[in-house]
């Protein structure tokens, strides 16, 4: 067919441009103010998207749980009062991770060693069982405890009546956590004892209340508690909110003696060290010095 004299033949217009009008390709939107954009996409309803939410929520406070803090309730008085019944604490679960060891002084949950607990189970329904397996509320089935670091593998650690509890022979002045009105270990005196390497002698803050390490010196493990079995430090009093607040070292263990048996060990690695570091370039020295009289010879 003849194009029509004056009208742009299809394809072109009189510029010598394409004949799409919308200019960007995208199917000539012929919307007001000439965007020529596509439509955009529907979002999904708010409903559609809770489950996702919600999922990624659990999941992540299930690897929280895991490897980062868990919430812990304190169901006694054995740790007053630094610690009330009913405390929600948070605990470190990281820093073990990285070859942290439990230390002198700290407050740390450990799971049962074995026999320290009753056999006795509660009923949980299942919302319960739940929210405990990923960590947003304690098992009322979980067999652990809390208790303060006395001593640690290495440690000599004892306590007579009418005393205080030595350390590698140093008194902790216990004033500033132990219960007001009890004593250092009059309903319970011990030791000397000497703490085998990876476990730990534990004790509670009320003293006259705590069926800690003291109790179980005739069990199988001695009264005293393997590393493995500690789930992690208490750092944070969380809930109620009137006593939040941290749960630092006491000053008292930062004392010379206290840590003096771990001290008495350093002088004896040192040297060996310092010798094994010369001893390699000596070796090596020697081994030139006889391959180079070797090929001259």
């Amino acid at each position: 067919m003849e194009p029509v004299p004056g009208v742009p033949s299809s394809g072109t217009d009189p510029g010598g441009g394409t004949g799409d009008t919308g200019g960007d390709g995208g199917g000539g939107d012929s919307s007001p103010g000439g965007a020529g954009k596509g439509k955009g996409k529907k979002h999904r309803s708010f409903w559609k998207e809770l489950p996702i939410l919600i999922g990624i929520a659990l999941i992540l406070a299930l690897l929280i749980k895991t490897f980062l803090v868990q919430a812990f309730s304190i169901p006694s008085d054995s740790m007053q009062d630094t610690l009330q019944r009913g405390d929600r604490v948070l605990v470190d679960k990281l820093t073990p991770w990285f070859g942290s060891e439990p230390d002198r002084g700290e407050v740390v949950v450990f799971h049962d060693p074995g026999g320290w607990l009753p056999e006795a189970q509660v009923d949980e329904n299942v919302v319960q069982k739940a929210l405990s397996f990923i960590g947003l509320m304690p098992s009322a089935n979980e067999k652990d405890l809390i208790k303060r670091v006395i001593a640690v593998g290495g440690d000599r650690v004892e306590c007579k009546k009418n005393g205080k509890v030595k350390v590698n022979g140093t008194a902790l002045d216990e004033s500033s956590y132990l219960y007001p009105g009890n004593t250092p270990c009059d309903d319970k005196p011990f030791g000397p004892l000497k703490v085998p390497d990876g476990k730990l002698w534990v004790m509670g803050d009320h003293r006259q209340d705590s069926l800690d390490s003291r109790y179980h010196q005739n069990q199988a493990g001695g009264g005293f508690v393997p590393e493995e079995k500690v789930v992690g430090r208490a750092i944070v009093k969380a809930w109620p909110i009137g006593r939040w607040g941290t749960m630092p070292v006491p000053d008292t263990y930062d004392q010379k003696g206290v840590s003096a048996q771990a001290a008495a060990l350093a002088p004896t690695a040192a040297p060996a060290a310092l010798g094994l570091a010369g001893a390699v370039p000596l070796v090596l020295w020697h081994r030139r010095r006889r391959e180079s009289t070797t090929s001259g010879g």
